[in-house]
């Protein structure tokens, strides 16, 4: 009787033992608003991470949550901060409400192409965002800049007075002042709101990231859409980001690994980041809409705007604005 059990206890022992293993792995909660396992690069880079984390086997694991299935996106920050998040890809702008210096990384025209993007990384001026990112209650583990454009469902979007009486959706503060004082009527909602938004008349027109123009499919409620192109009015910082209470509770061995982690999504999105401009002008125009471009008149003319809007108003309002400002534009 005795020899018959013995092989059952031995594998009951085994499985127990495979089940405290895994249940000392640390798991951490990955949060974004965008599609997951549909080519978003921003699930890619969350993805990616949670991949490399796991083949470290440093007993920590990334449960990753897309598409607002864990927090919506304009809660993220917030759980974030609060520790009831750990990990988030995040339109930084998103919580400007917080904190306002944050409206420099959606200025129009303070980034230029997705070369001086790289550039900036390293900068003067993001030393100062990630100290206000820091002080809020979290840390950058990949930096990430997208760039965008505009679609309408009314006319083509290219200089100032295109604008004017279109109900248009803007990303942040710094962009929604200069198309208000453009002419057009301001909608604020995150980008996964928006397709609803344009399908029932309550936005004609939206701004967003290339990859937010292909993800959320807005071709099918659009018109015309206007591409970066050479003058790209639209950069937007999405980094990934991690509680910093969340991070202080990780060994060192755990935290090597995000940092390895991080740093290969931000050179994965870095080798893709202007493919996807690209992407986005196929995927409209095999769906029948009108691709144009800027000029670079209408860039200037968008970017006096700004000057006398956003610009002046972040340097007025916002602590040490005119010296991010600066910063930003000191770098060539």
């Amino acid at each position: 009787m005795q020899r018959h059990m013995l092989p059952a206890i031995a594998v009951l022992g085994l499985a127990l033992a495979a089940s405290s293993t895994a249940s000392a792995n640390t798991v951490l909660r990955a949060s974004h608003q965008f599609p997951g396992g549909q080519g978003d690069v921003r699930d890619e880079m969350v993805q990616m991470m949670a991949r490399q984390v796991a083949e470290a086997d440093v007993g920590l694991e990334i449960q990753v949550h897309p598409g607002q299935s864990l927090f919506k996106a304009d809660e993220q920050w917030g759980a974030l901060v609060r520790g009831r998040l750990d990990i988030t890809s995040l339109p930084l702008d998103y919580a400007s409400g917080r904190h306002p210096e944050f409206s420099a990384t959606l200025m129009p025209g303070l980034v230029r192409n997705h070369e001086h993007a790289q550039r900036l990384n390293d900068s003067e001026f993001m030393e100062m965002i990630k100290d206000v990112i820091q002080e809020g209650g979290a840390r950058v583990l990949a930096d990430a800049w997208l760039s965008g454009g505009f679609a309408s469902s009314e006319q083509c979007i290219t200089s100032p007075d295109t604008v004017q009486g279109q109900n248009l959706r803007a990303a942040g503060p710094a962009f929604e002042q200069m198309l208000e004082a453009a002419g057009a009527s301001i909608a604020s909602m995150p980008s996964s709101e928006v397709y609803t938004a344009m399908q029932t008349g309550v936005l004609d027109a939206a701004n967003t990231s290339s990859m937010s123009f292909i993800s959320f499919r807005l071709y099918e409620q659009v018109e015309c859409l206007t591409e970066p192109g050479d003058y790209a009015l639209w950069f937007m910082y999405e980094p990934i980001l991690i509680s910093e209470q969340t991070w202080q509770k990780l060994d060192e061995q755990q935290q090597q690994a995000l940092i390895e982690a991080g740093q290969a999504a931000e050179e994965y999105f870095a080798a893709e980041a202007a493919a996807i401009d690209q992407e986005m002008v196929t995927v409209y125009e095999e769906n029948g809409v009108e691709v144009v471009r800027m000029s670079e008149e209408d860039y200037n003319a968008w970017l006096e705007i700004a000057r006398e809007t956003s610009y002046k108003n972040f340097a007025e309002s916002v602590p040490n604005g005119q010296a991010i400002i600066d910063a930003a534009l000191a770098v060539e």
